[in-house]
């Protein structure tokens, strides 16, 4: 029996990561249920981060795992899965993700470091072990690759969907306060290294409140993100400036974003979102080689990768990307000092003038969609 002879009625896709790399593992979720239109498909992922899933038409179930749980603690779970799926597609490479496919189906693949790393031990349990050779291959189509043996590869040449989740209403009070045309701005980062300065989100917000734009912040409820807004807060009052940090659920923060005249955000999972929702986005990027992780344009198709890997000012369709200067721009590396809490001298160099540049181009119809 070859892998392409398969005929698998039950797939279970791994994605033991953060909200946003759940968000880009749709396209290969919704290319498995293309493949295989009758199978169920589950989704496992840490708690929390699931919610990006919310309303998939493609997914059946979502299971979820605390971060950090040891096996003893996970021994109920593991009878659960044991044997339970046909199919399972690992699409990160860390040893806990492949020990649950290992665990929940007789057939698996995975993502390897590469011959001289310390993975070498899964290539048997695996039917495809796929090693990333293109530095510069985007987590999206990493992901699509998987069903490589399985999958024809015309199918690189089809538009892909990022699917955000199922859209819920707004808070009425929420709802009641927007105006027809507003911005929505996400200043948090979840690692310094990828945080635009705030003061140059201030300098941003003032003009754009200056130019008579309702401007809408958004955020998380975590300590961090709260203080990052709580320095944006004094900028203006309701209704010129809404602050929803931590108030709106991600079916909540889509409907707010689709129907946003615009999105400015750093390179974060709500970048991603924003742009899975539609909406015209700027988006800016420091040390992170976007053709990894630059959002991916709704549409876009796997052989046509979006980004290049540096250039002051990138468009495609409705989204900007914008870098900061160097010529080690991007790095690859997290910041500067090379740690979650470093500096990023890119991002602090990325003047304000150029977003407010941009961002008043979109909003006056002078880019194109």
């Amino acid at each position: 029996m070859t892998p392409r002879d398969d005929d698998f009625r039950s797939i279970l896709v791994v994605c033991t990561r953060q909200i946003g790399d759940v968000l880009l593992t749709t396209p290969l979720i919704r290319a498995a249920k293309t493949r295989w239109p009758a199978a169920r498909i589950d989704v496992l992922g840490f708690a929390g981060t699931l919610g990006m899933l919310e309303g998939n038409p493609d997914i059946a179930g979502r299971i979820e795992v605390r971060p950090g749980s040891g096996w003893w603690s996970s021994l109920g779970l593991i009878r659960r899965l044991w044997r339970r799926y046909d199919l399972a597609l690992v699409t990160q490479r860390s040893d806990r993700a492949f020990w649950y496919a290992l665990v929940a189906a007789r057939v698996r693949a995975g993502l390897l470091m590469g011959p001289r790393r310390f993975d070498w031990w899964k290539r048997p349990f695996l039917a495809h072990g796929l090693v990333i050779t293109d530095a510069h291959a985007h987590v999206v189509g990493e992901k699509l690759a998987l069903l490589a043996p399985w999958v024809d590869a015309s199918a690189a040449t089809a538009p892909l969907v990022v699917e955000p989740p199922a859209l819920q209403p707004l808070p009425t009070a929420l709802a009641g306060a927007l105006r027809e045309r507003y911005v929505v701005v996400h200043a948090p980062s979840m690692w310094r290294y990828k945080q635009w300065p705030v003061e140059h989100f201030r300098v941003l917000i003032a003009e754009l409140l200056a130019d008579g734009e309702q401007v809408v912040l958004s955020g998380g409820p975590g300590a961090a993100d709260q203080a990052v807004v709580a320095a944006l807060r004094d900028l203006g009052t309701a209704p010129a400036l809404l602050d929803t940090s931590g108030s709106l659920s991600l079916g909540q923060l889509a409907a707010l974003l689709r129907a946003a005249a615009l999105y400015i955000g750093p390179d974060t999972s709500i970048t991603h979102l924003a742009v899975a929702s539609g909406t015209p986005t700027i988006s800016l990027y420091g040390p992170t080689p976007p053709t990894v992780w630059g959002p991916w344009p709704q549409g876009q198709r796997r052989s046509d990768p979006p980004w290049r890997p540096t250039a002051p000012l990138q468009r495609r369709g409705g989204v900007t990307l914008l870098q900061g200067p160097g010529a080690c721009v991007p790095c690859g590396r997290a910041g500067c000092e090379d740690h979650a809490a470093s500096r990023a001298d890119c991002l602090v160099a990325l003047e304000p003038q150029r977003v407010i540049d941009e961002a008043r181009a979109r909003l006056a119809g002078r880019v194109a969609a």
